[in-house]
C-alpha cells in the first residue's frame, strides 16, 4: 500500500511538470513556403526550428506550423532540394506568429545536399572528398514499393542485383559473389551486418520505408573513417528524426506474386525535451516460380537428372519495427534510445545453392549522444534463429537416405538435416564509439574510437563451436581521425586515417588524403586511399557440412607436409579523380574516373586438399565428419595482385520545374598480369577469367524520366546491363568457352558441377513505370510496373529470371494541427 501511495504521488508530480511546462510553451510559428519566380507553393520542404530541432514539413499548399514553443527568439531553417537554403530570425511573443508567404530561390539542379557520411560530419555533396550518391526523401516517399533497396538500380556505378520479389542487394566495382561481404552497411551509424558471416541484414533489417530521411552510398574504398569492410563501398541509411516528421503514416499496398504490405509510422513531439517514434511493417508475399536444380550421384552412378529442392517454400513474410525516443536534457544536446527488431522468412541464394530463411529474428538496442562536439554511443545486436537450412544440402541428403532404405516420410524428419543443412545462429556483438569534433581557424578535425566485441555462436550447426554455451569470441579496437585544412574558400585539403588491431589477423593501418576545390557551381575532388576487406568470422572458424568446409583461422598443414597460410586482410589502394558541375542553370554533369590496385585477395571458397593439422591441431580434432571425409578441406586463401579501374557518368537535365532527365553510364575493367603465378588462384599454371573472378559487367547505362508538379509525380526508368559471366564457388552463369570450372567444361545452358548453368547474367534492357497522385493533404495512391515489357532477365545466380511485377499503395497521413 505504501509503494502505491507513492507511486500516485509521483505520477501526480510528473503529470504537474508536464502541464506546466506544456501550459508554458504556448507559442508557435506558421507560414508558406513558395518559389520566387513562379510563386507556386512547394511541398514537402523541411522547416526546422535550428535551437531544438523541432519542426515540419509543408504541405500542398505549401504551408507549416511549428508550436509548442516558449516565448523567445528562434532561428528558423528553411531547406529544399533544388533551392538555396535560407536562415531567418524570428521573435515568438504570442500564441501563434505568422510569417506569410517565405520565398525561396532556385538553386538550378546542382547537387546540393548534405551528407553525413563521406566525413562523419554534416558538409555538402560538393565539398566531401568521396564520391557519393543519395536517395532523397522524395525518392523513397515517391517509389510504390514495401521495397526501398529497389531504388539503388538507380545509382550510377552500383552493380544492382535482384534475386526475387523481395531479394535486393548491390555491389560496387567488381568481385560479386554470393556470400560479399566487401560492401558495409549501416543504420544510423550502426553496423547492420550479421554476426558471423558479415553479410548486409538486406531484407532482414528492421527498418521500414516510410522512416527513411535519405540513403548516402559511398562508391570505393572508404575503411581511413569506417574500418574494414568498407572495402568497395559504404550504403549508410539515416531515418527520420520525429521532431522534423510529426504525424502518423498508415501505408497498404499489394501486387502481383500474391503481394501484401503494411505499414504505420507514428512521431509526436510532447515539449522540448522529448520526442518520440515507432514503425511497424507485416509484408507476405510469393516468389517467382523457380527451382534450383541439384545434381546427385545416386547408387554409385554420376548425377545426370536434376532433382528439386527438398523443402522449398516460395512464400515470404517479414514482420518488423522500431520504436525511438529522443530527449533533449539541455539545448544542443540529444541522447537517442531506439530498439529495433524483425523476423524474416524468405530464398536466399548462396554460392552453394539457396537457403530457405526460417523465421530469422534480428534485435539491437542502440543508445547515442548526440551535440556539436561530442558524439557517442554504445550499441547491441542479436541475430537468431533454429530452423534455417541449406535447401542443396537437405535435398542430397533427402535423396541419400531414400537409397539407403528409409521410407519418404523417415527422410524427410529430422534425419534430412544430419550432413549439415540445418543453419542456427544465436550471435551477439556489442560496439562502442566515441567522437570529437572541432575547428581552429582553417582547420576542422574529427577524432574517435570504437570497440567491438563479437561472439558467434551457431549451436555447433555452421562454426567450430560446440552448442549454446560455446560463444567464438573476437575482439577488435578501432581509431580514426581527418582533418580538414582550408587553404581558401574555394579549396581544402583533406587527410585521414584508421588503425585497426583485430584479434584474429592483427593490426592494420590505413591512410587517405584528398584535395577539393570548389567554386559553387563547380566541384573538383583529387583522392588517394586504401583499404581493407577482413575475413569474417565464417571465414575463419567455419564448420560446415560435417567439416567440408573448414574456416582458416589457424592456416593448414597437407599431407604432403604443404603449409597453406592462414587467411588475412586482403588490402586496396584506390586513387580516385571526380568532378560535379552545373553547365548552366538546368544541367549538372556528375563524374568519376578511379583506378585501384588489389592485393592479398580474398579467395572463394576452394578445395585445399588432404589436411593433417589444422593450425597444431590434429584435423581429426576438429573436422568432425572426419570419418567420412578423411581431412578433406575446402577453405579460404589469399592470392594475387591485379588492377581495376573505370569511370562513372551522370547527367541531370530539369528542362522545366516539372520534368527532370537523369542519364548514366558506367564502364568497369581490370588488368592482371597473366605470367605472374601469383595469380594462379586455381593452380592450373596459366591465369585467366577463372582466376580473379571479376563477376561485373564492363558497361551498363540507365535513364530515367521523373515528373512531379505536386500533386502528379511519376517515373519512366530504363536500364541495360551488358552480358557478363560470372562464377561463385558451385553457382556459374557464363557463355560457353574453352574453360574447365571446378572440374567441368564451361557451356551455356548445360549442367555445371551440382547445378545448371543458365547462360551469362545481364545482357538485357529493363523498363520500370511508375506514376501516383496526391488525392489531398492526407491520401496518396501510386502504382509501378516493374519489368514493363516483361524482358527475360536473371541477374543473379540460384535466383529465378524475374518478370513482370505490377504493384500499387494507398498512403494516409495525417499532420498534427497545433
Amino acid at each position: 500500500m505504501l509503494i502505491a501511495r507513492y507511486t500516485r504521488h509521483l505520477l501526480s508530480l510528473v503529470v504537474l511538470c508536464w502541464s506546466t511546462m506544456a501550459f508554458a510553451q504556448s507559442g508557435g510559428v506558421t507560414g508558406k513556403l513558395i518559389d520566387a519566380d513562379t510563386e507556386e507553393p512547394l511541398i514537402g520542404a523541411n522547416v526546422l526550428i535550428v535551437e531544438n530541432s523541432r519542426g515540419a514539413a509543408t504541405d500542398l499548399d505549401g504551408s507549416f506550423t511549428i508550436s509548442g514553443l516558449s516565448y523567445g527568439t528562434y532561428t528558423l531553417r528553411v531547406s529544399f532540394l533544388g533551392y538555396e537554403s535560407m536562415d531567418k530570425t524570428v521573435v515568438v511573443d504570442g500564441p501563434t506568429v505568422n510569417l506569410g508567404s517565405i520565398k525561396l530561390v532556385s538553386a538550378g539542379i546542382m547537387k546540393d545536399a548534405v551528407v553525413v557520411s563521406g566525413s562523419r560530419t554534416a558538409e555538402k555533396i560538393t565539398e566531401t572528398p568521396a564520391t557519393i550518391e543519395v536517395i532523397s526523401r522524395q525518392d523513397i516517399e515517391q517509389l510504390p514499393s514495401f521495397n526501398p533497396g529497389e531504388l539503388m538500380a538507380r545509382i550510377k556505378g552500383v552493380d544492382f542485383i535482384r534475386s526475387g520479389v523481395a531479394g535486393t542487394g548491390i555491389n560496387i566495382r567488381g568481385f560479386n559473389s554470393n556470400f560479399n561481404a566487401k560492401n558495409l552497411q549501416m543504420t544510423d551509424g550502426r553496423y547492420s551486418t550479421l554476426i558471423a558471416t558479415g553479410l548486409p541484414f538486406g531484407p532482414l533489417n528492421t527498418v521500414i520505408k516510410e522512416d527513411i530521411e535519405q540513403v548516402e552510398i559511398i562508391l570505393g574504398p572508404n575503411a581511413a573513417l569506417y574500418g574494414p569492410n568498407a572495402h568497395n563501398g559504404l550504403v549508410h541509411t539515416i531515418t527520420k528524426d520525429p521532431r522534423t516528421s510529426e504525424g502518423l503514416t498508415l501505408v497498404a499496398g499489394g501486387g502481383t506474386q500474391s503481394t501484401l504490405s503494411t505499414r504505420g509510422r507514428y512521431a509526436a513531439v510532447i515539449n522540448d525535451m522529448l520526442a518520440f517514434k515507432v514503425t511497424g511493417e507485416y509484408t507476405r508475399g510469393e516468389e517467382f516460380d523457380f527451382v534450383d536444380s541439384v545434381y546427385i550421384d545416386r547408387d554409385g552412378q554420376p548425377g545426370k537428372e536434376g532433382y528439386e529442392e527438398f523443402g522449398l517454400d516460395n512464400t515470404f513474410t517479414f514482420v518488423r519495427g522500431e520504436a525511438a525516443m529522443y530527449i533533449t536534457p539541455k539545448q544542443g544536446n540529444d541522447i537517442i534510445l531506439s530498439y529495433g527488431g524483425s523476423n524474416s522468412n524468405y530464398l536466399a541464394p548462396t554460392n552453394v545453392g539457396r537457403n530457405m530463411i526460417k523465421d530469422w529474428q534480428i534485435h539491437y538496442l542502440q543508445g547515442r549522444f548526440v551535440s556539436d562536439r561530442f558524439f557517442a554511443q554504445v550499441y547491441h545486436t542479436w541475430s537468431i534463429t533454429d530452423s534455417t537450412y541449406a535447401l542443396d544440402e537437405r535435398t542430397k541428403q533427402y535423396y541419400r537416405l531414400l537409397d539407403s532404405g528409409m521410407t519418404p516420410a523417415e527422410a524427410a524428419g529430422p534425419a534430412s538435416y544430419a550432413s549439415g543443412a540445418l543453419f542456427q545462429d544465436n550471435s551477439r556483438r556489442w560496439n562502442a564509439e566515441a567522437q570529437y569534433n572541432n575547428e581552429f581557424g582553417p582547420v576542422k578535425f574529427v577524432v574517435g574510437a570504437q570497440f567491438q566485441r563479437d561472439m558467434a555462436n551457431s549451436l555447433g550447426t555452421y562454426l567450430l563451436d560446440e552448442n549454446a554455451d560455446d560463444y567464438i569470441i573476437v575482439n577488435q579496437y578501432g581509431a580514426y581521425g581527418q582533418l580538414d585544412f582550408e587553404i581558401s574558400k574555394q579549396f581544402k585539403l583533406v587527410g585521414a586515417f584508421r588503425g585497426d588491431m583485430h584479434q584474429a589477423y592483427g593490426f592494420n593501418f590505413v591512410p587517405k588524403v584528398g584535395a577539393v576545390y570548389n567554386t559553387g557551381d563547380h566541384s573538383v575532388r583529387l583522392t588517394y586511399g586504401q583499404g581493407i576487406a577482413a575475413p569474417t568470422i565464417l571465414n575463419l572458424y567455419g564448420h560446415l557440412f560435417n567439416g567440408l568446409i573448414l574456416g582458416n583461422a589457424e592456416g593448414f598443414t597437407l599431407v604432403d607436409g604443404t603449409v597453406v597460410e592462414r587467411q588475412r586482410v586482403e588490402k586496396i589502394s584506390s586513387t580516385e579523380i571526380g568532378y560535379i558541375g552545373k553547365l548552366t542553370d538546368k544541367v549538372v554533369v556528375d563524374a568519376n574516373a578511379y583506378y585501384n590496385i588489389s592485393r592479398d585477395f580474398l579467395s572463394p571458397l576452394t578445395v585445399i586438399g588432404i589436411a593433417t593439422q589444422w593450425g597444431n591441431t590434429p584435423i581429426q580434432d576438429v573436422q568432425r565428419g572426419y570419418a567420412g571425409l578423411g581431412g578433406l578441406v575446402a577453405s579460404y586463401v589469399n592470392f594475387g595482385r591485379f588492377a581495376t579501374y573505370g569511370t562513372d557518368i551522370g547527367i541531370t537535365v530539369k528542362p522545366t520545374d516539372e520534368i527532370t532527365l537523369r542519364g548514366q553510364y558506367s564502364f568497369f575493367g581490370y588488368n592482371i598480369d597473366e605470367t605472374d603465378l601469383e595469380n594462379d588462384f586455381d593452380g592450373n599454371g596459366e591465369v585467366n577469367i577463372l582466376d580473379i573472378l571479376v563477376n561485373a559487367p564492363n558497361n551498363k547505362a540507365s535513364l530515367a524520366i521523373n515528373y512531379d508538379n505536386g500533386r502528379l509525380f511519376g517515373s519512366l526508368f530504363t536500364r541495360w546491363v551488358e552480358a557478363y559471366d560470372y562464377f561463385s564457388s558451385y553457382q556459374i552463369a557464363a557463355a560457353t568457352q574453352d574453360l574447365t570450372y571446378r572440374g567441368v567444361p564451361v557451356v551455356a545452358d548445360a549442367r555445371s558441377a551440382d547445378t545448371w548453368n543458365y547462360g551469362p547474367l545481364g545482357g538485357f534492357v529493363n523498363v520500370d513505370l511508375g506514376v501516383g497522385y496526391h488525392i489531398n493533404d492526407q491520401f496518396s495512391a501510386s502504382a509501378q510496373v516493374t519489368n514493363l515489357f516483361n524482358a527475360r532477365v536473371r541477374e543473379f545466380t540460384a535466383s529465378p529470371f524475374i518478370g513482370r511485377l505490377i504493384g500499387g499503395e494507398l498512403k494516409y497521413t495525417l499532420k498534427p494541427k497545433r
